[in-house]
């Protein structure tokens, strides 16, 4: 659903993984007058979960901090489909202690993971907003440096990706070096293919810029992972 469709402000979650997709859409909601009320984020066992990030997520309290909205963290073994119980229950929580009446993601290109979500939502009576959904991945990469987002890399699994882009800064050349790699390889422009994951250190919801204090890296070949220590 789009924010214009509802004729009136209300307060809203925003399911928050920490990285670009899900800030920038809470940035949005703000935007369009909607009140951010709790963020809610998953913390998943699984490291091929089918629904949620996983590089840095132990560090999105930093981010709920200098957002000064407060955070409902749930833990889930990651089991497709049965962590779909855990999301349920933490929006009922929010529900309950923060009477909110909509969620916002940042689905952007999964069908999978928005279906999911609705659904859920539709049980629980909120409203579900997606106000990045299908939107043009170089759009949306630009809108991140108009608006002022400081995004890097926390983690790549595809080819030909290595360690070397861990830490990157979404920067005008990171787009057309992503531009290239959509020519050549396919790779999605905004990593909406699972391609990369992004970690935001800075946006106009923050009340200050965070700092990367430690950096932990590990994988192999082209799937490699940064797990950064925030302060």
């Amino acid at each position: 659903m789009c924010f214009k469709d509802i004729p009136h402000t209300m307060n809203v979650a925003v399911l928050f993984s920490g990285g670009k997709d899900s800030a920038y859409a809470a940035y949005l909601a703000q935007q369009h007058g909607h009140t951010l009320t709790v963020l809610i984020s998953i913390v998943s066992e699984n490291h091929e979960s089918y629904m949620f990030h996983i590089p840095s997520i132990s560090q999105v309290g930093k981010q709920a901090e200098a957002m000064k909205i407060p955070l409902i963290l749930k833990k889930t073994k990651g089991k497709k489909e049965e962590e779909l119980n855990d999301l349920r229950s933490a929006l009922q929580k929010a529900k309950d202690i923060y009477n909110i009446e909509g969620v916002v993601t940042g689905a952007v290109e999964s069908a999978y993971q928005a279906s999911r979500i609705q659904t859920i939502c539709d049980a629980l009576n909120l409203e579900c907003f997606n106000p990045l959904w299908q939107k043009n991945q170089i759009e949306l990469l630009k809108d991140l440096l108009q608006h002022n987002f400081e995004v890097i890399i926390t983690g790549v699994f595809a080819y030909p990706l290595t360690e070397k882009w861990l830490g990157r800064t979404i920067d005008t050349t990171f787009i057309e070096d992503v531009k290239k790699l959509n020519t050549m390889y396919q790779i999605n422009e905004a990593g909406e293919g699972g391609e990369f994951e992004t970690f935001v250190i800075n946006c106009p919801l923050f009340s200050r810029k965070l700092h990367v204090n430690q950096k932990k890296i590990s994988g192999k070949h082209h799937s490699w992972t940064l797990e950064v220590e925030i302060s």
